[in-house]
């Protein structure tokens, strides 16, 4: 028969599990409508469980036509505009800003803030991405974001520069942005780099290496907007050609599974448990089918 296991270190990082308790806890307490300011989590599984409990999805746009109600901020965090907008509203925010992320804002202004000749704050992140659109807002919209070496372009080279990450980005990825801002600079330019990037996130990497190799096939969990989970999907995928990537126990295909003695199950930083325990069983099943 077949062995199934899931990885014991997949599923949600710390500050998803937080701000998941936090949502739980304020609908729990059933003191009126309760809104999320986006996806609480990049998994839409997980997105709906919690609005079938009352949790409501809003845009930032939708927010500004609301007052006196509460709004929860997830864990990604929001620029300042988003906290002056509740004071305007009369919204009461529930924070779940994940302490990494907040701690990292806060460099991320104090680098801004310094006195003297203010460095040049460049962000290696995804353009767009909630997390980076709340460190960009701690610089008033300056920060300069660069997903690659191809978007070093934008950075004077004059001038100095102050690097940060964003924290579910890969660290050799980030290495690699340190080493050709370090060739391209001029000499009388300051580079300043900090790693910034969440070791509960990078550090699942070489793990999941070593999990995906040690599996016949790889049955990946997550969301399509979870870009953790792209990131880490393809590691597993480039030791162990049977990898497959699904949002749910629904796209399961039976074939895959194919004479296969070792199946692993595993996960991004957005994905619940129970989803991963689903897929499980639909393995099982599949598996007895093709028995």
């Amino acid at each position: 028969m077949a062995r199934i296991e899931i990885d014991k270190e997949s599923g949600f990082c710390f500050g998803v599990v937080t701000a998941i308790r936090k949502a739980e806890e304020q609908l729990a307490a059933d003191a009126g409508t309760l809104y999320c300011l986006g996806d609480i989590v990049h998994n839409s599984d997980e997105v709906e469980r919690l609005g079938r409990k009352g949790l409501h999805t809003i845009t930032h746009e939708e927010m500004a036509r609301l007052s006196g109600v509460r709004v929860l901020l997830r864990a990604h965090g929001e620029p300042p505009s988003t906290y002056t907008l509740a004071r305007e509203r009369n919204i009461e925010i529930v924070d779940a800003t994940c302490p990494v992320v907040l701690k990292l804002q806060q460099r991320v202004k104090a680098a801004y803030d310094r006195e003297g000749v203010r460095p040049q704050i460049v962000i290696y992140g995804k353009l767009g991405h909630a997390e980076v659109n709340g460190l960009v807002g701690q610089t008033n919209g300056e920060a300069i974001v660069v997903e690659s070496v191809a978007d070093l372009d934008k950075i004077d080279f004059n001038r100095d520069i102050a690097l940060f990450s964003q924290t579910t980005k890969s660290l050799e990825g980030f290495q690699h942005i340190i080493a050709e801002i370090e060739r391209r600079k001029s000499a009388s330019a300051a580079f300043e780099h900090y790693d910034t990037i969440c070791r509960s996130v990078s550090g699942r990497v070489e793990h999941l290496r070593r999990f995906a190799a040690a599996h016949e096939v790889v049955l990946f969990v997550a969301g399509t907007k979870s870009s953790n989970g792209r990131i880490l999907y393809d590691r597993c995928k480039e030791v162990n050609e049977r990898t497959y990537l699904i949002a749910n126990a629904t796209h399961l295909n039976p074939e895959w599974l194919g004479g296969a003695e070792s199946v692993g199950i595993c996960g991004a930083t957005s994905t619940p448990l129970w989803l991963m325990e689903q897929v499980r069983d639909a393995a099982a099943k599949a598996l007895d089918g093709n028995g």
